[in-house]
Order: C-alpha cells, then sequence, then structure tokens
C-alpha cells in the first residue's frame, strides 16, 4: 500500500472490536487494588488507611503555586467574559503559559513546575471553578495530551524534544475520536503509512479535537497497516501514537465546535491530507497506541472528578448564601426539610468526592497502588454525582436558577452562574469514556479474577481440552474463595473501632457495612456469573448497577478515612465525621436500592420495548410533533482527502 492509498474504515465484526479493546488493556496486576479486592470481596482497608501524605517538599511547591494560581484567578480571568464570546482571551492563556500552568505535571528539569497528582488536581479545581472552560484547555494539555504520554512511554530524545515547549509555551491536544469512531476504536478509519525507514503518512478526520483550535502539538492515533513479510522491530502495524506538529502542512482544522456548555472550548474538526511525520515522533512501538491512550488515562481521568469537587464546593458555597437570605413562609428556605435535605445532600456528597480524589490521587503519587479502577470509579462518580449536586442548586435557586447570570446582573441581582455550572458540568458524563462505557471498562477490571481463571470455560472457541484446564483451576480458585465470603470482620461489633473515638459520630458502623457489602456483592457477580456465563458481557444493566455499588462503597471508605485522618491532624475533626456519617447514611440507602435492582428490574422488557422502537411498532406514539432538525447525514463524510475549507486553526502566542 503506497502513501497516496490510504485505507478505507476497517469492517470489523462485534468479536473483532471487543478482541481489540482487550488487547489494549493492561492485563497484569503488578501492585495491590484496594478497588479490585472490594468488587472480590475483600475489604483491604490496610491499603487506604492511614490515609496517605504528600511529602513536605511537595506541600510546599503545591502551596506556593495555588496561591499564585489563585491570585491569577482573581485579578485575570473573567468567567463571564469567557462565556459571554464564547473564547478564552488570549492575554489570559499566554498569563497562564508565563504561570507555569502548562507544566504543572512536567518535571522541572524540562521547565515545567513538577506537582504532584494532589496538588495538580487542586489547581485544576480552583481554577476550573473561575472557568470550567479553562480547567478543560489544562487538563486537555496535561492530562491526555501530548506530556503524559511522553512522561510514561517516550525516548530521552523526545522528551528532550518536547518537554521544554510544552511546560512554557506549546499546548497540546489529544486527538482519537473520528466521526463515526468513539468508543470503538476498531474502527478507527485514520492511517499512518510508512514512507521508507524515516516517516509515516498520515490521512483521516479527527472529531471533538478539544484545544484541536489552537494546539500547537498533537497525540494522533492512526492506524499503521501490518507489513507484509519479517516486520522490523516496533514495526507490526496496528493502531499507533505520533506526536505530529499542529501546523505541518497538510493538516487543517476544518471546524471550530460550539456547545451547549464550556462555551469557550477550542474544539474542532481536524483533517490530515497526506502529513508527513517523522518515525522518531512515534511514541512506543507500532500498535501500541491504545495501550498507551489508556494507561495514560489511568491517571489523568483524576482530572474531571477534580474539578467536579470544585463545582461541588461552590455548589455549597451558594446553597449556604441562599438558602440563608431567601425566606419562605416565615423562615429561610434552608429551614424547610424539602430544601434543607438537598443542601446536605450537596455537603456530604461534596465530602465525599474530594475524599476520592484526594485519595486516589495521593495513592497516584506514592504509586504503590494499581489504581486503574479507583480513577475509573473516581471519574464515572465524580461526573454523575456533580451533575446532581449542579442540578439540586438550580432546584433551590429556583427561577433564578434557571436565569443566566447576565440576565441577573442586568435587574440588578448576583450574577449567579448556577444555569451554566449545569451545562458545564453535563459533558463530564461523556469525555474521556461515556457512563456507559465506563461502567463496561471498570466491570470488566472487576471481573478479570475470574475470567483468568474460568474464562475459557465461557470461551466458544476454546476446545474441550482447554475448558478442561480452565474446570481445573476455577475448582481451585472457588474452593478457596467462596468459603471466605460467608464472613468477615463487618460481622463482629468491634470491628473498626479506632473510627469510633470518644466524643465522635461511630464510623466504624459504616465500614463494617462496606465489608459485609463487599462480600455481598462478589457473591452477587459470581451468582450472575455461573447463570449467565457467555452472555454476561450483555447484562450491561446488571454490570452498570454492581459498578454503582462498588462505586458507592469505594466513596464511603474514602469518605471514613480522610474523616479519620482530619481528625488525627486535628482538622475539622469533629465537623468530617458528622459529614461522613451522613455521606454514608445516604449512600447506604442508594447501595440498598441498586442491590433491590440487580434482580428485579426492567431489563427484559425494555429490551422488548427496543426492538419495537427499531421496528417501527411505535411510530404512531411519535404524531402530533414536528422535527426541527435541520437537513444533512446523521455522521458527516470523513473520506480521506484534500480539506475543501478554510483552515481555522490559531496558535496563541
Amino acid at each position: 500500500m503506497s502513501a497516496t492509498q490510504p485505507a478505507q474504515q476497517p469492517k470489523v465484526t462485534e468479536r473483532e472490536a471487543r478482541q481489540v479493546a482487550e488487547a489494549a488493556r493492561e492485563a497484569d496486576w503488578r501492585k495491590p487494588s484496594f478497588a479490585k479486592e472490594l468488587f472480590l470481596g475483600r475489604f483491604r482497608l490496610d491499603l487506604i488507611h492511614p490515609h496517605p501524605v504528600p511529602g513536605e517538599e511537595d506541600v510546599r511547591r503545591g502551596e506556593a503555586f495555588l496561591a499564585r494560581m489563585r491570585e491569577f484567578c482573581e485579578t485575570q480571568i473573567d468567567g463571564q467574559r469567557i462565556e459571554r464570546e464564547a473564547r478564552i482571551p488570549d492575554e489570559t492563556v499566554r498569563g497562564l503559559k508565563e504561570l507555569g500552568a502548562l507544566g504543572m505535571k512536567i518535571d522541572p528539569k524540562y521547565g515545567g513546575l513538577g506537582l504532584t497528582q494532589v496538588y495538580y488536581n487542586k489547581a485544576l479545581a480552583l481554577v476550573g471553578s473561575v472557568s470550567p472552560a479553562i480547567g478543560a484547555l489544562l487538563s486537555a494539555h496535561q492530562s491526555i495530551g501530548v506530556p503524559q504520554p511522553l512522561k510514561m512511554f517516550g525516548t530521552q530524545e523526545q522528551k528532550d524534544t518536547f518537554l521544554p515547549r510544552l511546560a512554557t509555551t506549546d499546548i497540546s491536544a489529544f486527538l482519537l475520536t473520528e466521526p463515526d469512531v468513539g468508543s470503538d476504536p476498531a474502527r478507527l478509519a485514520t492511517t499512518a503509512v510508512p514512507d521508507g525507514e524515516d516517516a509515516y503518512v498520515l490521512d483521516g478526520v479527527k472529531l471533538w479535537t478539544t484545544n484541536g483550535v489552537v494546539a500547537d502539538l498533537l497525540v494522533v492515533m492512526a492506524r499503521v497497516p501490518k507489513s507484509e513479510g519479517a516486520a522490523a522491530p516496533g514495526r507490526g502495524g496496528g493502531i499507533t501514537a505520533f506526536v505530529v506538529e499542529a501546523d505541518a502542512p497538510g493538516i487543517t482544522v476544518e471546524h471550530r465546535n460550539a456547545f451547549m456548555g464550556l462555551r469557550g472550548l477550542e474544539n474542532g474538526v481536524t483533517r490530515f491530507h497526506k502529513v508527513r511525520v517523522p518515525a522518531a515522533n512515534r511514541i512506543g512501538p507500532e500498535g501500541a497506541g491504545l495501550k498507551i491512550a489508556l494507561t495514560t488515562l489511568n491517571t489523568g481521568r483524576l482530572s474531571l472528578p477534580a474539578m467536579c469537587v470544585g463545582a461541588g464546593k461552590w455548589c455549597l458555597k451558594i446553597a449556604r448564601e441562599w438558602s440563608g437570605v431567601r425566606e419562605q413562609w416565615g423562615r429561610p428556605v434552608a429551614r424547610h426539610e424539602a430544601v434543607g435535605a438537598k443542601i446536605s445532600f450537596i455537603a456530604a456528597t461534596t465530602f465525599a468526592l474530594e475524599a476520592v480524589v484526594d485519595l486516589a490521587s495521593q495513592m497516584a503519587d506514592e504509586d504503590r497502588n494499581d489504581i486503574r479502577i479507583e480513577a475509573a470509579l473516581a471519574k464515572l462518580y465524580g461526573s454523575e454525582m456533580a451533575c446532581l449536586m449542579a442540578d439540586e442548586l438550580v432546584q433551590i435557586r429556583g427561577g433564578r436558577g434557571f436565569e443566566t447570570a447576565e440576565s441577573l446582573a442586568a435587574r440588578g441581582e448576583r450574577a449567579v452562574p448556577a444555569e451554566q455550572l449545569l451545562r458545564d458540568l453535563r459533558i463530564n458524563r461523556i469525555f474521556e469514556g461515556s457512563t456507559e462505557i465506563m461502567h463496561l471498562l471498570i466491570a470488566r477490571e472487576a471481573v478479570d479474577a475470574h475470567l483468568s481463571v474460568a474464562g475459557d470455560l465461557i470461551d466458544p472457541d476454546k476446545d474441550l481440552g482447554d475448558k478442561a484446564k480452565a474446570g481445573a483451576r476455577a475448582a481451585g480458585f472457588y474452593a478457596r474463595w467462596l468459603p471466605r465470603l460467608a464472613a468477615g470482620p463487618g460481622h463482629v461489633p468491634t470491628s473498626y473501632r479506632e473510627f469510633h473515638p470518644s466524643g465522635h459520630t461511630d464510623l466504624s458502623a459504616h465500614l463494617r457495612y462496606v465489608e459485609r457489602t463487599a462480600r455481598k456483592l462478589a457473591r452477587s457477580t459470581f451468582y450472575a456469573m455461573s447463570r449467565w456465563q457467555g452472555r454476561m458481557e450483555t447484562k450491561q444493566g446488571f454490570l452498570g448497577r454492581v459498578v454503582d455499588i462498588g462505586a458507592e462503597l469505594f466513596a464511603m471508605s474514602a469518605a471514613c478515612v480522610r474523616a479519620e485522618h482530619l481528625r488525627v491532624s486535628g482538622d475539622h475533626g469533629r465537623e468530617a465525621y458528622q459529614l461522613a456519617d451522613a455521606f454514608c447514611r445516604q449512600s447506604r440507602l442508594r447501595v440498598e436500592e441498586l442491590f433491590g435492582r440487580l434482580w428485579s428490574n426492567t431489563d427484559d422488557l425494555d429490551r422488548k420495548v427496543v426492538a419495537g422502537v427499531l421496528s417501527g411498532t411505535y411510530t404512531w406514539l411519535e404524531d402530533g410533533v414536528l422535527d426541527p432538525s435541520g437537513d444533512g447525514p446523521w455522521i458527516a463524510d470523513a473520506t480521506p482527502g484534500p480539506s475543501e475549507r478554510k483552515n481555522v486553526h490559531r496558535p496563541i502566542r
């Protein structure tokens, strides 16, 4: 295949798509994982308690930068201007560069600040509370853009070449999604065809390229065709990652996308036509692109829940101030139980979400635990709960919550952008893996131990010999594992007694509940695998509820551990215990509901209704409305070729 004949989008079966995804995931568990053990029914409190803490130098450096960032946010960022103009002013971006914000996670030897994950997340929460669009810009640049994959997988030459630029002047973007390819990368159509030994030629179209409109450097995922005969080392073909100069000939940013929220987001459509990329810019070997992307996201995903923490803190502040001033029927609305319950939910959930993010971030910094599930749970839980908190704030504010900040200010009231927050947060349930995809991703990791020993038993392609060996492995594993699910510390009233110090709310009961419930969850998962076997992966409703239960248990654990840490350190310990108790009680109600829905639900009926909808059985129900949608295809044409549009790329200098 020549560089002038790019491959068309590959046709893949469902099984082939799953195989691509499976090959990209990290197969080994070299370090312990609290969340993985939790899904197996083992409550390993020792992995998270006592709460890990950052080093003194990390704290000093982090707090010093947070102080500078706070001053910059207060004096140099106009969030309402960004919302009004749908663009971050160039002078604001230049100020962020001068502040060092582009290099928060980059080592000082390359010109960065070398912040820990904990303080990087605190900085994102701070700046994101003023302008979520700026938070998204910085996060996309460092969490999934060029710096993180280079840090983890780049050569020393690549680090020396690109990291100094990325720390000080150059904005980066991550390009994976295509017009017809979302969470199914097996169908990736963008190609990178070898051109001799020293270059590749890229062709294709990428969609929703956050930062792509203003980026200087791109990390691009493209499919390299398999070489015929014996391939050279690292030249085996497959989805591959490249660092690409954004102003390279043949690259056109064809469109700047506009969204319901994050209106300052520089997100676009980028076309590659015969773009020549040096082989030296390839990150890792050919075929390692998806593994690099997923590994990068293991910690990169923590940036979104960090900004959700900031959103929760702001929701709490506004709810407190407003509901204490606004009176109805002779008393502040906060004193009415219907509103007070919403405020309690916001306060308790913000405390727990911050506990989850700080715990996972500190574990990432210490690198002694495998946090792939913890980070994914934090992203899933944070994005869902933040949307609920913002929605409750809008409800607490009433009509003013639905009114824009600009309109409020124009008629003489405080410009509270509650409706904007709700719009801005909504994308987090889709960004970096939708809630539905996160459910499946986490569920796959949660059942990994089962598939490792018994997967061949339910694989239709395995022969009788493989199944017999798998049966023997499974028998040994379950003979040891199942008896341990019958009883544990959760049934002993004196367990975890350090979480019931004198004069404080009792949190030990909640930890006993987590321990008991983890074993119950593991038993339920085992029963489901025994019942559905190879069809288990199609039971997405069941798997989603299993993951949601695990997320609640993780959040309860993190909240209790954080409360105890704050008590020991003398930092609002009594109040922290109260918030942790409130959260755990609220969480336990959600867990019990989820358990009820594991086996009592409408999943089977829903599938029948969906089949009827798709076959046109219910089209009569659509009568009486008009469709305001415009004309055009559901998915834009992404045929490779030269661009016919104006290039709207605008690097900021």
